[in-house]
């Protein structure tokens, strides 16, 4: 089937370089911590047409598990393929260990001028895959809880109106759903019949949820590929907010369709989201999300206040959580430029063998690694990599692809002194992308 124009454009049938390394049959190697199920394509009706592979990274010494956060792709076979690398992003692992969460990326393997909306709408048959998948997961993890698990929801373009269908659909149990781009519709439109549209049950008014368009998909570029981004994320703003429901909105104030730095303000707010929804004990039902002390802002405005200082109509202002996550938010919509002042944790594990340098380390929470500085005998001689390098937003250690996912293949911590000598000593240090060095 012909992918439709619409869905071409507003969900981003897109190919990367990077994400052409990998191929469906030759994913990164997924071991535990991680481990991974595939389904082949049903043809069954109503169910899935395409295979679907589905990475799970678990937090070592975690017994049981609190959550999912959950790192979708996009349309099109280049994002379909960087969702294979998802569950191994170290920052986004970072908010998973906080809460005691799974970190799952699908892929979807969906041929570039295939129908896009067969999987994007989880109504198609991906719901029922997705549910499938983490039961399987759960067996072959050993974390039973894995099947019945509340989830918080990333989405990229058609990925993100997968996930706003899944908020939809179960917004019992969704902590809470980030938007980058696509967004489900509540309305028909004659040019755009193979996309079914959705209702809004009350429930899903219960939780947060952020849309996080590009300045360049249509509110300051009207024209072109994705200037239709910006009109239907401001339907649903208008659907959702009139309605009484949680939803933000963030104009990433630089980029068109691709993510940008976007991960330095979705992170801190899918953590506060988790930090008030999520119940002690793994297995009750979600906490609701606090209103009090929320913050507003009007659409397209760069100043958010307490909602008790907002002048005018409220139903259609920006919600922002609280203090913090509005402060942030004010950053981000200027320049992307969040404030940091901790430095990253220091790498663990050094090791040498050989010539050869290898360490572990674990992300900044804020700000997620740049690279890393080799010493020797007190020295710098080096930094991993070279070039740290990111042509969608900061320079980070991983790299990233157009659907906010590592770049392939994956890059190792390691580094080989050729002039080593017996007596020499070694230090590794972790920088962060606002250049803060670790211990």
């Amino acid at each position: 089937m012909k992918l439709p124009v619409f869905l071409l454009l507003l969900m981003g049938g897109v190919t990367t370089s990077s994400a052409q390394q990998l191929t469906d049959d030759n994913p990164p190697e997924a071991a535990p911590p991680y481990y991974r199920v595939r389904f082949e394509a049903s043809k069954k009706p109503g169910e899935l047409i395409f295979p679907v592979q589905y990475t799970v990274w678990i937090p070592e010494n975690v017994e049981t598990l609190r959550g999912l956060i959950v790192h979708q792709h996009g349309c099109g076979e280049g994002s379909c393929r960087s969702g294979q690398t998802g569950a191994f992003d170290l920052h986004w692992q970072a908010l998973a260990r906080k809460h005691d969460c799974g970190l799952i990326s699908p892929s979807y393997e969906q041929p570039q001028q295939a129908e896009c909306q067969m999987w994007c709408d989880p109504r198609n048959g991906s719901g029922a895959a997705f549910l499938k998948g983490l039961s399987a997961l759960a067996s072959k993890s050993g974390h039973p809880e894995l099947a019945s698990l509340p989830w918080a929801l990333w989405g990229h373009s058609g990925g993100g109106h997968w996930c706003g269908g899944m908020t939809l659909l179960h917004p019992e149990r969704t902590i809470a759903t980030w938007f980058r781009s696509g967004v489900p519709l509540f309305e028909t439109n004659p040019n755009r019949t193979s996309i079914k549209i959705h209702q809004l049950p009350k429930a899903a008014l219960g939780v947060p949820m952020m849309c996080n368009p590009g300045t360049k998909e249509g509110v300051t570029v009207k024209e072109g590929r994705f200037s239709k981004v910006w009109p239907a994320n401001e339907a649903f703003f208008a659907k959702v907010r009139g309605a009484g429901g949680l939803l933000g909105v963030a104009v990433d104030p630089l980029t068109s369709h691709e993510c940008g730095n976007q991960r330095y303000l979705a992170i801190p707010w899918l953590d506060a989201c988790l930090s008030a929804r999520l119940p002690e004990t793994s297995g009750e039902a979600l906490n609701r999300m606090p209103i009090k002390g929320a913050w507003l802002a009007p659409l397209l405005g760069e100043r958010a206040v307490p909602a008790s200082e907002l002048k005018g109509d409220k139903s259609k202002a920006v919600w922002l959580p609280n203090e913090a996550i509005a402060h942030a938010w004010m950053h981000y919509v200027r320049d992307t430029n969040i404030p940091d002042e901790t430095p990253p944790p220091a790498p663990t594990n050094l090791t040498l063998d050989g010539k050869i340098l290898t360490w572990s380390a674990e992300a900044d929470f804020e700000s997620g690694i740049s690279h890393f500085i080799i010493e020797k005998n007190g020295e710098k001689i080096a930094t991993v990599p070279e070039k740290p390098v990111n042509r969608f937003g900061r320079p980070i250690f991983q790299g990233l692809q157009f659907s906010d996912s590592p770049s392939a293949p994956l890059v190792r911590m390691r580094f080989e002194d050729p002039d080593r000598d017996a007596s020499d000593v070694y230090q590794v240090r972790s920088v962060n992308t606002v250049n803060l060095v670790s211990e």
